[in-house]
């Protein structure tokens, strides 16, 4: 391959750079104008064409950013130059007559943070060991991307992924890729993103598809998310509209986000469950860009010509503790209060309490939270898709994380270092430590062929999920294919529908 490649799309030409053993990268490809000015908390227009070549070696800048993890200082500089909106792609053969399979990655991150040029989203193995074509990229986050906002379009951040996936279609074939087999996948608000285009009118046929790691509950009615923008704008001083937004700089409006979910409790009477929560901000169920919530969506049959792998980790919360300090510091109190919030059975969690009875209030607090947030919703969501008539295929990760003293368990985000086979810098490194043991590796290609060979259509290497048999992968130190394993957190939930959060 020549050293810098090139390839020519609807837009222009782009120059990239060569990777390992063949493989061709191109970064900062732009795939909607800048929303900023007049287009400000638009939806995404197609970009603009350019003359010549456009060098595609280095990330596009991200969104604003919240403070949580230190993501505002990596942004700090570029928040409001509004060139957020560009992607990645990484491929083994950029010839327009490869036909390979193609991959595009939504990232995590609360809805607030997130970019695409984080060392663990590096596409490289991924696309050359699986031969397939990798995509990833930035969407708007925070306020920017999610916030109700009067006068604006809903879900900007869910509109910006579906231009990033008709650009994918109108241009992957000058990178090798075929546009009739993209899949979709992502990590938990990543994932959160997953369903929701399952269930958008806009975003049918530009995937065949879908994975889905740790599905986030938290879709919001229309009647929140206004309430909770309202509390967001007056924080700024300001109202919930374009004209006074707008007028805010856009690296100011990340730090309104974190002091709004810092005193979430305040909302109680209003926000109910939310307010027990740190996130402001999340999809709305609006009634057009997000008509139903993904489960109703689902389940009456928006899914069903998309295949659909979807699972979530064993100890989910588990590194929110860890991270907040929390690990042998929840009381029997703090325990009580989350069973309350959360618990499905409206009698203060006895039901869960009566279901695992030697279970402690930091045991207690752990599951409900694991199970309000990830676990349930990940696995309703499949249940949803096999009653619209649907295929899905269901996971569990349930090796502990070796990383931060071995306290970390099968925590979220484990999955992600071990799909893209970067076991090394950053999120990864603290999650699998310096030196990731053997398992790691094995483990990572084991997720790195299930995600490859599904794109590929040959299925993840396990049954597909019924409601009978429930017959899950579990991917642990000896893999197997077993009946779903959290079955006491199932059968609590059993009644129990997810949808979008109300204002009370």
């Amino acid at each position: 391959m020549e050293t810098e490649p090139e390839v020519r799309t609807k837009a222009g030409v782009l120059r990239g750079t060569a990777g390992k053993a063949g493989t061709a990268v191109f970064r900062g490809i732009p795939f909607a104008e800048p929303p900023v000015g007049a287009l400000r908390f638009g939806a995404p227009r197609p970009v603009r064409g350019w003359d010549g070549v456009r060098r595609a070696a280095g990330f596009g800048p991200p969104p604003p950013q919240s403070a949580a993890f230190g993501m505002d200082a990596l942004a700090r500089g570029d928040a409001d130059d509004g060139d957020w909106l560009t992607l990645n792609v990484w491929t083994p053969d950029p010839g327009p007559g490869a036909g390979l399979p193609v991959m595009v990655w939504l990232h995590g991150g609360a809805y607030v943070i997130g970019m695409s040029g984080l060392p663990e989203y590096d596409g490289g193995r991924l696309a050359r060991e699986g031969n397939v074509v990798l995509v990833t990229l930035n969407y708007r986050v925070g306020i920017e991307g999610f916030a109700h906002i009067e006068g604006a379009p809903a879900n900007r951040g869910l509109l910006d992924q579906v231009a990033a996936l008709e650009w994918v279609r109108d241009n992957i074939r000058a990178f090798g890729g075929d546009p009739a087999r993209v899949t979709v996948f992502g990590q938990s608000a990543g994932a959160g993103s997953v369903a929701a285009l399952l269930a958008m009118e806009r975003a049918v046929g530009l995937f065949g598809r879908a994975v889905a790691q740790s599905v986030p509950g938290t879709f919001f009615s229309a009647a929140l998310a206004a309430d909770v923008a309202g509390e967001l704008a007056a924080e700024l001083g300001r109202r919930p509209t374009v004209e006074d937004l707008a007028a805010v700089p856009p690296g100011q409006l990340p730090a309104a986000g974190d002091a709004v979910g810092a005193r979430m409790e305040r909302y109680a009477q209003r926000w109910g469950v939310l307010a027990h929560t740190s996130i402001p901000l999340a999809p709305v169920v609006d009634g057009d860009v997000l008509p139903v919530a993904p489960w109703e969506a689902l389940a009456a049959g928006a899914g069903r010509d998309v295949e659909l792998v979807v699972g979530h980790t064993r100890d989910e919360y588990r590194l929110f503790m860890a991270l907040g300090g929390m690990l042998g510091e929840v009381t029997e109190e703090r325990a009580a209060v989350a069973l309350r919030a959360f618990a499905p059975d409206g009698h203060g969690g006895e039901a869960y309490r009566d279901a695992v009875p030697g279970l402690g209030p930091e045991g207690l607090y752990e599951l409900v939270h694991s199970d309000w947030l990830f676990r349930m919703p990940s696995l309703h969501l499949a249940e949803a898709q096999v009653a619209g008539g649907g295929r899905a295929h269901f996971y569990e990760l349930a090796w502990a994380a070796p990383g931060m003293g071995g306290v970390l368990g099968a925590c979220h985000g484990l999955d992600v270092p071990l799909v893209f086979g970067n076991l090394g810098r950053g999120l990864p490194a603290m999650l699998l430590g310096e030196e990731p043991p053997a398992e790691a590796e094995e483990l990572s290609g084991l997720f790195r062929a299930a995600w490859t060979g599904f794109a590929a259509g040959e299925g993840p290497g396990w049954p597909a999920y019924d409601v009978e048999r429930r017959p899950v992968r579990l991917f642990d130190a000896r893999p197997t294919v077993t009946a779903y394993p959290e079955e006491t957190s199932r059968a609590l939930w059993q009644g129990h529908v997810f949808g979008a959060l109300p204002l009370l």
